[in-house]
């Protein structure tokens, strides 16, 4: 289940052009992303109402998209605009011909897709706080062949890097210590408070901590302070279907030095996706059997809080209310 009235990230701003125009496919839906000629994003359903045919196969003039198949013409907010097998004598209304226009805004160099009603204000679109209107410096993406729901539950997952992103038994023994955090909610998610980390952040400094947030549909941010620097990575789920997600990762710094080890982090960036995707598809690939799965300790305290959220949304949606966060804050230890 896809829950609507939500913003989904669709794709990093460079990879759409002035006058370009990408399909992709979120939440099972076909969609056309463009730029028109003025540099404004847009997004519209991606088929044409004619006969279906992808309209990301057609032609765009920077302020009209074209369908392949017979011409039909819309503008950027999905109306159409000509009919080329239309006669004068022919009483077609166009006006009453559109596609559907999807909100679509343009935040720190990404661009997120609203799914749902517009009614009312929408909610904010998931921002890294202190970069104000930074693009990222790093950005990768990756399809994992597994359910929305999994990918966000490995994502928030805090005693699985040993196993997962360990070099060895020898790291692993190292890497498993006690830890502890302070666990709060906020509006569609929660905040891991801001604590001592050296996960992979020596270079940054002695004194590093780092502060996460996760909320939904499935987006983290980790913000971590070292001296007078930062660095943050955005993770962003958007589903594909219901077996496929695409996991997207963005980094962004303002710590001196941090750019002459771009090659290095992206390396640690790709890697670890790839890991992830591994466990992950390897799950994905026995759930087949339906196994009783479990949720023990406060380790998998983030997991059950991302279901109590999704159906508690979900719920107050279907009822056409206010959504109110359930979750009440609490500490958390476990060792990993």
């Amino acid at each position: 289940m896809f829950l609507a009235d939500l913003w989904y990230f669709a794709l990093p701003s460079k990879r759409l052009k002035p006058g370009r125009t990408v399909g992709v496919t979120l939440l099972g839906e076909p969609l056309l992303l463009g730029r028109a000629r003025d540099g404004r994003a847009f997004a519209l359903a991606g088929l044409c109402p004619h006969r279906g045919v992808p309209l990301s196969h057609g032609r765009f003039d920077g302020g009209e998209i074209e369908c392949c198949y017979h011409g039909w013409r819309f503008n950027t907010e999905g109306r159409c605009t000509t009919i080329p097998s239309l006669i004068d004598e022919d009483c077609a209304d166009l006006s009453r011909i559109h596609v559907k226009r999807y909100p679509c805004r343009e935040v720190q160099g990404n661009l997120w897709v609203y799914f749902g009603k517009e009614s009312g204000a929408l909610p904010e679109v998931p921002t890294v706080p202190e970069i104000g209107e930074s693009r990222p410096r790093i950005f990768e993406d990756m399809l994992f062949a597994c359910n929305l729901d999994h990918a966000a539950v490995g994502l928030m997952d805090p005693a699985h890097r040993a196993f997962v992103h360990g070099a060895g038994w020898w790291r692993r023994a190292q890497a498993m210590r006690e830890r502890a955090c302070q666990i709060e909610p906020i509006e569609l998610g929660w905040r891991v408070g801001r604590h001592k980390t050296r996960d992979g952040y020596g270079l940054l400094g002695r004194e590093t901590t780092a502060e996460i947030t996760f909320r939904l549909p499935g987006v983290r941010v980790e913000h971590v302070k070292a001296g007078g620097g930062t660095l943050c990575h955005l993770t962003a789920l958007t589903p594909v279907s219901d077996g496929e997600t695409r996991v997207n990762h963005a980094v962004y710094w303002t710590a001196p030095g941090l750019s002459a080890l771009k090659p290095a982090i992206r390396a640690s960036v790709r890697r670890m996706l790839r890991e992830d995707r591994r466990i992950l598809e390897l799950q994905q690939a026995e759930l087949k059997h339906g196994p009783e799965l479990m949720l023990i300790g406060d380790a998998d305290v983030q997991a059950r809080w991302y279901y109590a959220l999704k159906e508690g949304y979900a719920a107050a949606r279907e009822l056409g209310q206010s959504f109110r966060n359930p979750l009440k804050e609490r500490s958390l230890a476990w060792r990993g």
